[in-house]
């Protein structure tokens, strides 16, 4: 029989008592996440119509927005969280002063796939409180992602998953009805080195720098080009389907900062989606950077910072770096194969 998440959750405590505040809080979203679940399975019209107003980076809220963000801040409430961070409100809420622990959320992973009936999501991230948090409540989501005591997301698709790490290995959840809770789908996730699909939304490509349009080329070209192989693209929209994807197949993900208004780094949050996405990824064998540092060592200026973002297989995600850190030796070729030997498979 499959491990409950109770059980998985009680194997990485021990006696610890943050990693037990951890585990208490993620028991928590999970509640808040089968409630969310059971109102999209019930549907509405309503779900993905404009709320009326804008969230704190500008985006237009949809209703389920509003209702995945309140269902979330019951759950934070119920938890020992000093202070509450969500993408649906301008600054961080305080909750219980002597608690240990902040979280950081993006309630509605997606929102705008709502009315098609595509996959979508909610990512979090778990950070300590230290003294210098409770003088100064500003710097407490200004951590570095690898400071997180435990990150993931959970899934609304044709199931409902949870993929979770508390820095010891990445987790597959499914919520079971039957079971009543979450029951062991994957244990230990070990993405894939070499990839052979890439997800970037091609729309934007005339908007990039150089290196990732030369990037996306090589890619292109297929067996034809340098890279000598042939790659597929997938595309989905919502950042927690692409990343599960690229979990259990391999792959890379890039949203690149590029030369639109207000896209200069990118369009995706460092401290509730980048950072527990790498997180995941990172603790499953891949790698996660803005393009050449990686996500984990940047610091965030503040709860609604923006970064680009590259996961996916190591290999990968480390030759997108090479492309960006030294544009001139595109221009190198192999006397052997007369292409540019660099940047082949």
């Amino acid at each position: 029989m499959a491990s409950s998440l109770d059980a998985h959750l009680g194997s990485q405590c021990g006696s610890d008592p943050v990693k037990r505040q951890v585990a208490d809080t993620i028991r928590n979203l999970c509640g808040a996440a089968v409630k969310l679940r059971n109102k999209i399975i019930a549907g509405g019209e309503g779900h993905g119509q404009a709320h009326g107003a804008t969230n704190a980076g500008g985006d237009v809220q949809k209703e389920l927005d509003v209702v995945a963000d309140r269902l979330f801040m019951e759950a934070a409430e119920a938890s020992p969280l000093a202070f509450f961070g969500s993408e649906e409100q301008d600054e961080a809420v305080p909750l219980k002063p002597d608690a240990s622990l902040a979280m950081a959320i993006d309630p509605l992973d997606g929102s705008s796939n709502i009315e098609t009936n595509v996959s979508i999501g909610t990512i979090f991230s778990i950070l300590p409180v230290d003294e210098e948090h409770r003088a100064d409540p500003s710097k407490v989501f200004r951590q570095k992602g690898s400071r997180q005591l435990g990150a993931g997301f959970f899934i609304y698709g044709p199931q409902l998953l949870l993929v979770m790490s508390m820095g010891n290995g990445t987790h597959v959840f499914i919520f079971s009805p039957a079971f009543g809770g979450f029951v062991e789908m994957k244990t230990s996730i070990a993405i894939v080195d070499k990839a052979k699909e890439f997800a970037i939304n091609a729309s934007n490509y005339r908007q990039w720098d150089q290196p990732i349009r030369s990037y996306i080329d090589d890619l292109l070209a297929g067996s034809e080009g340098p890279r000598e192989r042939d790659f597929n693209m997938r595309w989905v929209g919502s950042l927690v389907a692409d990343c599960y994807r690229i979990l259990l197949r391999g792959g890379i993900f890039l949203y690149p900062g590029d030369g639109r208004k207000g896209y200069a780094k990118g369009r995706l949050r460092l401290v509730y989606e980048a950072n527990p996405i790498a997180f995941c990824v990172e603790h499953a064998g891949g790698r996660a950077t803005d393009g050449t540092t990686p996500i984990l060592d940047l610091e965030p200026e503040g709860l609604h910072d923006r970064t680009p973002l590259v996961f996916g297989s190591k290999r990968e995600v480390e030759r997108v770096g090479r492309y960006i850190a030294d544009p001139s030796a595109l221009a190198e070729r192999s006397p052997l194969f007369g292409k540019r030997s660099l940047f082949r498979a």
